[in-house]
């Protein structure tokens, strides 16, 4: 490892260590108060965490847009608890999917909704906090993550991520968690020459496991903000960013 890139890798885990030290905060998932807190409330609603996830796996969706869906569907059955939830049948969802232009794609993604809450009804007799309860290793919280239909990698790892990082769920251990590579991950590692112009996702996910394999997933949150806020695919605003500094790509 180079001079320039241990900088890099030590710049971005300062950072994220920051946000780890912090105490629990409401996430703003949606920028809507009301949503986020439905959302933020796994104690009393984790199926509301769990769904949204699973709505968050379309790189043509804003990602707010996706969160808010499970709160739009509470409103919609007039009811924040799993058995209202459970209530609904195929068909109802599917409709409200479409009639309410909820996802890009909202039939594909409607059926990953209902099919969601038959497994928490099935898998964890309507507490989806039995996934992540317990204090369980990182492993198993991604393993039962993908096991719901319509789950890859990129969902089950970013769960896993925001679980301990923001919500301070206990697990035993973070090797398992990954980093969850999206447009704007993808654009930062490879602008601050994390990795070759050409590395393919699996190449960036392994990349950081080299660089920090006990908790790979600590690079997920810095280069994601950097990325949407400042590392732009066009005209990106770097005065702005505090990796400036070692960016070969700056002002490019």
């Amino acid at each position: 490892m180079g001079p320039n890139l241990e900088a890099v890798v030590a710049e971005l885990i300062k950072k994220a260590e920051l946000l780890l030290s912090q105490p629990r905060k409401r996430v703003k998932f949606t920028g809507e108060p009301e949503a986020d807190e439905f959302l933020n409330n796994i104690e009393e609603y984790p199926h509301a965490f769990v769904l949204g996830c699973m709505m968050d796996q379309s790189g043509k969706i804003n990602a707010e847009r996706a969160w808010r869906i499970p709160h739009t569907i509470a409103k919609s059955i007039k009811g924040f608890d799993f058995r209202r939830f459970q209530s609904l049948d195929a068909t109802a969802v599917n409709s409200m999917f479409v009639e309410q232009a909820l996802h890009t794609y909202p039939s594909r993604m409607a059926k990953f909704f209902y099919l969601t809450i038959q497994d928490i009804a099935r898998k964890y007799h309507g507490d989806a906090s039995k996934i992540w309860c317990e204090n369980p290793s990182s492993a198993t919280v991604v393993r039962r993550f993908l096991g719901f239909k319509g789950a890859g990698l990129k969902v089950a790892t970013m769960g896993a991520n925001i679980l301990s990082r923001e919500l301070k769920v206990a697990m035993s251990d973070k090797f398992s968690i990954d980093i969850s590579v999206d447009i704007h991950i993808r654009r930062v590692f490879k602008r601050l020459a994390l990795v070759r112009d050409e590395a393919s996702d699996e190449e960036i996910i392994y990349t950081a496991r080299e660089l920090n394999p006990n908790y790979p997933g600590i690079f997920d949150l810095p280069t994601w903000e950097i990325g949407r806020n400042w590392c732009r695919p066009q005209k990106p605003v770097c005065k702005e960013c505090y990796m400036q500094k070692f960016c070969s790509s700056k002002n490019n």
